[in-house]
């Protein structure tokens, strides 16, 4: 599926891309609230911008993946693939990142309150 075809499938209505291949897409500025794209690989796309409030992303592959801006509020990261993404200026309130990989992501400026929980990078240890 083309950026073009989910964006459009989105306006209609559907909101279930579970593991859908969309690498390399662009979805920049995209508003994609609470969208299932659980276990989806999102290899490289381009989610600068993004609105994905609530959006399942579960799984997904996001590395290396531009999410710059993005408004990750109440997303779900579940084990998601986030190695090398770019993070910058982020939004992730409230955001359950459990089991996600964060690592060589760039993450400056990036709003990571969420529940309580603390991310856990690799070379982080903790006491």
């Amino acid at each position: 599926m083309t950026a073009e075809e989910l964006l459009e499938s989105y306006t209609n209505g559907q909101r279930d891309f579970k593991g859908f291949d969309l690498r390399r897409a662009n979805l920049s500025g995209a508003n994609l609230t609470e969208a299932n794209l659980s276990e989806a690989d999102l290899w490289r796309a381009d989610l600068s911008g993004a609105n994905l409030t609530g959006a399942d992303l579960s799984e997904a592959d996001l590395s290396h993946a531009n999410l710059s801006g993005a408004n990750l509020i109440w997303t779900n990261l579940t084990g998601a693939n986030l190695r090398w993404a770019n993070l910058t200026g982020a939004d992730l309130r409230e955001a359950d990142w459990k089991g996600a990989e964060f690592s060589g992501a760039n993450l400056t400026g990036a709003i990571l309150c969420s529940y309580g929980l603390t991310p856990v990078f690799p070379e982080q240890k903790l006491d």
